[in-house]
């Protein structure tokens, strides 16, 4: 009988998912690698198939691994994340996942401002901004598509701008330091142009990003990015200073 694990030590069953998951996260299981079977994690860790059997499952559950009915269980095709807390460049994330990026501009041009943009912008509505419609491909495959209206104060050379080989995001953070992100994240199903440039099925939800920057107090732009739900999952992380120390009573 495997022997308890300390009050101090995490279950057995959380053990052997944080070591599945370090060997993921370190890049030692890639994509389609074959985890060790049940018998063998059995051994390793010395505890009971239930147990490896409730780690395997819930691993799967949350995405990191798929198992294949007499095949085994393999590290799935990890899902990107969108950071709650960063603004990154799309290219960027994806090259580092070590897979190809290209880019489609769909629309580049002028725009009146109507009344939502107008207030997101800082600008009277009717105003001229400008608007641009990128999709995004990892691999080739459709995974954000970009829908962007850009302050013309800041950027008045943003319609003469390749987008097939900068990014916004990249054209933009040249022109001045972010100093200020407002995020809003929704489930929201798709509208048909998304739903047409993301190669979606008719019940496939998104999720939708509305992200406004700002630099030296004015703003950069409003982007709208639409996320294939089943292909995204959101990640966050925030740090907190910890509180003073509270005294103890007087005895």
């Amino acid at each position: 009988m495997a022997a308890s694990p300390s009050p101090t030590e995490p279950p057995r069953y959380r053990q052997v998912k944080d070591f599945i998951v370090e060997r993921i996260l370190a890049g030692d299981w890639p994509s389609g690698h074959r985890v060790p079977s049940e018998r063998i994690l059995t051994e390793d860790f010395h505890v009971s198939r239930m147990t490896v059997h409730r780690a395997l499952r819930e691993l799967t559950a949350e995405g990191w691994l798929t198992r294949a009915q007499g095949a085994g269980t393999f590290v799935a095709e990890q899902k990107p994340q969108l950071a709650l807390l960063e603004i990154r460049n799309i290219r960027s994330e994806v090259l580092e996942r070590g897979h190809s990026y290209a880019s489609q501009v769909i629309a580049l041009g002028p725009e009146s401002a109507g009344r939502e943009v107008a207030e997101a912008l800082g600008l009277r509505t009717g105003q001229r901004c400008f608007r641009s419609v990128i999709l995004h491909l990892e691999n080739g495959v459709p995974v954000q598509l970009e829908d962007r209206h850009v302050n013309p104060a800041f950027a008045p050379d943003y319609l003469k701008q390749d987008f097939t080989q900068v990014t916004p995001y990249e054209y933009l953070t040249a022109l001045g330091p972010l100093d200020a992100a407002e995020h809003v994240i929704e489930a929201v199903p798709p509208s048909p142009e998304a739903r047409r440039w993301l190669k979606l099925g008719p019940r496939e939800p998104c999720l939708l990003l509305t992200r406004r920057t700002w630099s030296n107090g004015l703003v950069v732009s409003r982007a709208r990015l639409t996320h294939p739900g089943n292909r995204w999952r959101i990640a966050g992380r925030q740090d907190y200073a910890p509180g003073p120390q509270r005294a103890e009573p007087a005895q």
